[in-house]
């Protein structure tokens, strides 16, 4: 209700008596939609800031406003040293203006989205600040007054359409009108109602609330009151204040949520891909099986057999072993065993990871109420800021390599030899395809496997290129690339970073290219 007629009137007339008599002596904006004017008595200085965005439009007086070196424009030259004569209000509209000598008036045009002021002489407007607003340039100031008839017997004979009648109540004097019965009592007695809703309005009180998060601007008390005025002029500043600071306010807790939002889907994401991950190693047991069956058949394990089969301890199934041929039935227990372990300690690593994800998300959780409930600015910065900081709830993850997507498939490409080995061993799955430049240094890629999807050849060239350009042959025509799955690539102990050991590979000749 800052823009209601009826609060503007007031304001008017305060100001009328506050700058009266005060010279024009800067108008200037320095950000869009905000309009700076400066009046002086050759004492002291008023300032007017109107505030004119789609979103909300508004009049305030700072104390003091200091002008910035750039990025500021002057605006209305031809009000500049005039003096002020007279504050007028338009009689029942949202508009008011302030006239200058030389029969210059500024028209300050309080139309919610469409707000805007004019610089007129005598009854043509010779310049406006919105000039989005063409048709503002057109308008005839004395147009602007609309007089309403107040008398019992237009009250009587529009009696089934009021609003229309009375047309600068708006939403908030209906309200006071209804909440007192206006609806249930007889005629004479809503006329006697609305005499006295008007002698109120003509020296009202101003009071501000905070309804659904949001800061209310009255001329009627509403609970919960933050705070009550007599001042217009100290009203509107105070009101000013509190809604851009809980506007503010909205948008820092808005930022803060969709961040902490998104870090507890990445965490939900996290923790349904591991605890898959989790139960298929759980329940893939068969590196411990097949070494128990070979170190209880020995003697059936012809050497040089690339596989055999043998019946499990229960006698009902006959399970196919993998072996490699160039070793003993023992050698290859040994390194069935290996890997049985290796899947305890990648079991123990993921259930650690899980447990440390789960207590992320509850953290992240519990800040977002703190967040939700902070009442103020400070409040927000100390609760979402200190707590990123002491507890890291939002680490930053640096990934070991660069992402690149084709064809609807996953390509990494390592950034570094240390990289290489970080992306390889422990940020890839053995069905991923792995590549790498024939015989020279360069980055491992990897495409990472989508499940019962082969590779496309054109994706593979891809990875190729890229494995070609991030190597040593990158300015060469043509460039060998090796590839083959992530399982036929191991690294031995005591390897330099980046150094791996590739078997079954097949070579691809590509250009390089990013």
């Amino acid at each position: 209700m800052h823009n209601n007629f009826y609060f503007l009137r007031q304001l008017s007339a305060a100001l009328h008596h506050r700058i009266k008599g005060y010279s024009l002596v800067s108008c200037f904006s320095q950000n869009k939609d905000e309009l700076i004017i400066e009046f002086n008595n050759g004492e002291d200085s008023f300032f007017l800031k109107a505030l004119a965005q789609g979103s909300f439009s508004c009049l305030s007086f700072p104390s003091e406003f200091n002008r910035a070196s750039r990025n500021s424009v002057d605006l209305f030259p031809l009000a500049i040293l005039r003096k002020v004569t007279s504050v007028t209000q338009f009689e029942n509209e949202r508009s008011l203006a302030i006239h200058l000598d030389n029969a210059h008036s500024l028209v300050l045009k309080m139309h919610s989205n469409r707000a805007n002021i004019l610089l007129t002489k005598a009854d043509e407007v010779i310049e406006i600040f919105r000039n989005q607003f063409r048709a503002d340039l057109d308008l005839k100031p004395s147009e602007l007054n609309r007089p309403i008839d107040f008398g019992e017997k237009a009250f009587v004979e529009s009696h089934d359409m009021l609003p229309k009648l009375y047309l600068t109540f708006g939403k908030e004097v209906w309200r006071y009108l209804i909440d007192n019965g206006f609806e249930e009592i007889s005629i004479k007695e809503q006329w006697q109602l609305l005499n006295e809703t008007l002698a109120y309005l003509a020296k009202p009180q101003y009071f501000i609330s905070k309804q659904q998060d949001k800061i209310k601007f009255s001329l009627f008390k509403n609970e919960p009151t933050l705070k009550s005025f007599t001042d217009p002029i100290e009203a509107i500043n105070e009101f000013f204040h509190l809604y851009v600071s809980n506007l503010g306010l909205d948008r820092e807790k808005s930022v803060a949520l969709r961040k902490l939002k998104t870090l507890v889907v990445a965490c939900d994401n996290y923790l349904q891909k591991n605890c898959d991950k989790l139960k298929e190693i759980k329940h893939d047991t068969h590196y411990k099986l097949w070494a128990d069956l070979l170190m209880a058949n020995l003697g059936k394990v012809e050497r040089g057999a690339a596989h055999i089969s043998l019946p499990d301890f229960t006698g009902t199934e006959q399970i196919k072993i993998k072996l490699k041929p160039e070793l003993s039935a023992q050698k290859n227990a040994e390194i069935f065993y290996r890997k049985s372990k290796n899947k305890e300690i990648e079991i123990t690593k993921l259930q650690n990871s899980i447990t440390q994800k789960r207590e992320e998300r509850e953290s992240t959780l519990r800040l977002i109420d703190k967040v939700e409930e902070a009442a103020s600015l400070k409040e927000l910065r100390s609760v979402y800021k200190s707590s990123i900081a002491k507890d890291k709830q939002i680490p930053v993850e640096k990934l070991p390599y660069h992402k690149f997507e084709h064809g609807g498939f996953q390509i990494w490409v390592g950034k570094n030899a240390v990289a290489n080995d970080q992306l390889t061993l422990k940020h890839s799955h053995k069905d991923d395809l792995w590549l790498h430049a024939k015989d020279v240094s360069g980055s491992h890629v990897i495409v990472k496997q989508k499940s019962g999807t082969k590779f496309p050849k054109e994706v593979i060239e891809r990875a190729a290129e890229l494995a070609a350009y991030n190597s040593k042959r990158k300015n060469e025509s043509l460039c060998p690339v090796a590839f083959t799955l992530k399982k036929f690539v191991r690294k031995r102990k005591g390897d330099p970073a980046g150094m791996v050991v590739v078997e079954r590979e097949e070579v691809i000749m590509v250009k390089p290219k990013l």
